[in-house]
C-alpha cells in the first residue's frame, strides 16, 4: 500500500484496489520534453507534475477562490466528518478544506506524490488511480470533492457510479472544472481569435487521447441524475481572462486567470499537442508565441466559464425518482 502523508493513518480505509503498488514505482517520475510527470499509472494525466505546474496549480486556486467570494464548496455542507478530494493535486483545496473544517477527516488522492509533509493534523494525502475500482466503504463518505479533472478523466459514469456508492445517504458529490471554451458577451472578440482557437485545438487534442473535456461537463447534471443523486444544482460563473472588466474584484480575478493560464500554456499543451496530434515539439513551441502574446491581450473581453455541479446522495432509497 502506498503510504499515505500527514499525521496518522488513512481514515475509513480510503483507498482503492490500485492503490498497492511498489514505493519506487509511486515515488518515481517521468520526464518529457522538459516536463516531468508522473511515474505510477504512467500515462494516465497529460500534464506535468514538476515545480512549475505546482506553481501555477496554487495560482488557479487562488483565482477560484476569488472567482467563487472564498468558498471552497458550493454544496451545502453540515458539520461533514469524512471528506474525499479526487485528483488533489498540491493538496491545496484539501488542507484550506482541514482548516476550515477541523473535525473533518480530509483525504486527498492523486497519482503524484507532491504534496507537502506538513499539514493539519485533520489531513491525510494518498497516491492512488481512481479510475480503478474504488474500495471506500460504501455509505462512508459525507462529501466528496472534484476540480479540474475534466481534462483527465475518460469514463465519469464510471467515477459518479462509484462516488454514489462511497457516500453516506445525504452526503454530496461536487465537480468544479473551467470549461475549455473561451466566451464573449460583446463583440469585442474578433473571428480568429487566438485565444479561442487555442482553447478549441487543446479539447481537440484531449479528444484525440479519449478525453472529452468540454462534453463532459456540459453532461455532468445528467450523469449525476442517471446515478440516482438528487437535489442537482449547477452555479455557472465566468472568469475573465485579462484585467478588462471594470469592476476592481473582477479584473483581480482575470490578472489570476491570466497569469495562470500564461504559466500554464507549454505544461497544458506539450503532451496533449505531441501525443494527441502528432506536433513536433518545436511545432508546439512555435504555435504559442502568438497565444502568449494573445493571453497578455485584454482587448477582447473573454472569459473562461466556471461549472459547479453538486449533487446530494438521497437519504432513502425510495426518494431516487424525486430529481
Amino acid at each position: 500500500m502506498t503510504e499515505p502523508s500527514g499525521s496518522r493513518g488513512s481514515p475509513s480505509g480510503m483507498l482503492s484496489a490500485d492503490s498497492i503498488s511498489m514505493s519506487e514505482d509511486v515515488r518515481d517520475y517521468v520526464f518529457e520534453n522538459s516536463r516531468r510527470y508522473h511515474k505510477y499509472s504512467e500515462g494516465r494525466y497529460h500534464f506535468p507534475n514538476d515545480d512549475a505546474e505546482q506553481e501555477r496549480e496554487d495560482m488557479q486556486h487562488a483565482m477560484v477562490m476569488l472567482l467563487c467570494d472564498g468558498k471552497l464548496h458550493f454544496a451545502p455542507l453540515e458539520n461533514p466528518q469524512s471528506v474525499l478530494d479526487i485528483g488533489t493535486g498540491t493538496g491545496i483545496w484539501a488542507i484550506d478544506m482541514g482548516d476550515e473544517y477541523p473535525a473533518a477527516e480530509i483525504l486527498g488522492i492523486d497519482l503524484s506524490p507532491i504534496q507537502p509533509l506538513w499539514v493539519p493534523r485533520n489531513v491525510q494525502f494518498l497516491v492512488d488511480n481512481i479510475e480503478e475500482e474504488w474500495v471506500q466503504p460504501p455509505n462512508s463518505l459525507d462529501y466528496i470533492h472534484s476540480r479540474q479533472m475534466a481534462p483527465t478523466i475518460r469514463d465519469w459514469p464510471a467515477i459518479i457510479a462509484e462516488a454514489y456508492k462511497a457516500l453516506k445517504p445525504g452526503g454530496w458529490l461536487e465537480l468544479q472544472d473551467l470549461k475549455c471554451v473561451v466566451g464573449c458577451d460583446d463583440d469585442t472578440m474578433l473571428e480568429g481569435d487566438v485565444c479561442a482557437s487555442y482553447a478549441k485545438t487543446l479539447a481537440q487534442a484531449l479528444c484525440r487521447l479519449d478525453i472529452d473535456c468540454v462534453y463532459s461537463i456540459e453532461n455532468y447534471a445528467r450523469w449525476l441524475r442517471e446515478a440516482g443523486f438528487v437535489n442537482v444544482q449547477e452555479v455557472v460563473l465566468k472568469a475573465p481572462l485579462g484585467t478588462w472588466p471594470k469592476d476592481p474584484h473582477l479584473a483581480k480575478v482575470g490578472l489570476y486567470n491570466r497569469n495562470m493560464i500564461y504559466d500554464g500554456l507549454h505544461g497544458f499543451s506539450i503532451r496533449p499537442f505531441t501525443h494527441g496530434l502528432g506536433w513536433t515539439p518545436e511545432e508546439v513551441e512555435v504555435y504559442l508565441v502568438d497565444v502568449r502574446k494573445a493571453v497578455l491581450n485584454s482587448t477582447a473581453h473573454i472569459y473562461l466559464p466556471f461549472h459547479s455541479v453538486y449533487a446530494q446522495k438521497p437519504l432513502r432509497p425510495n426518494t431516487e425518482g424525486s430529481r
